[in-house]
């Protein structure tokens, strides 16, 4: 496996490396959700759930179906959640030290 074919892995990584985009993909891990849903349970503003819901849809993560005047968001790729699971796994047997990271943790830009 060359460098090059590991982009599109890289690629579905930053996708979820917004703290947004991944408490919104952990929420539609647990069903369905309006945007209104998602701002009263997430505490974000309207317009930043539109945005990243736009992102996680051009990336093929998340999917919606009209429902009247709004839309119901599901992820598109039920693989997501088992690989959530197995992300929760490393952090916890690695003690979150990837939070500590001085590269990627809290602490950097």
């Amino acid at each position: 496996m060359t460098r090059q074919d590991l982009v599109p892995a890289a690629s579905l990584f930053r996708s979820l490396g917004d703290p947004a985009r991944l408490a919104i993909v952990r929420r539609l891990a647990a069903g369905e959700a309006r945007v209104v849903d998602l701002v009263a349970e997430l505490g974000l503003a309207q317009s930043t759930v539109s945005k990243h819901l736009a992102c996680l849809r051009d990336c093929g993560l998340v999917d919606s179906r009209p429902v009247g005047r709004a839309s119901m968001f599901c992820l598109a790729q039920p693989g997501l959640i088992g690989m959530l699971s197995c992300a929760e796994a490393v952090l916890a047997a690695t003690g979150n030290a990837v939070a500590l990271c001085p590269n990627y943790g809290d602490g950097c830009q």
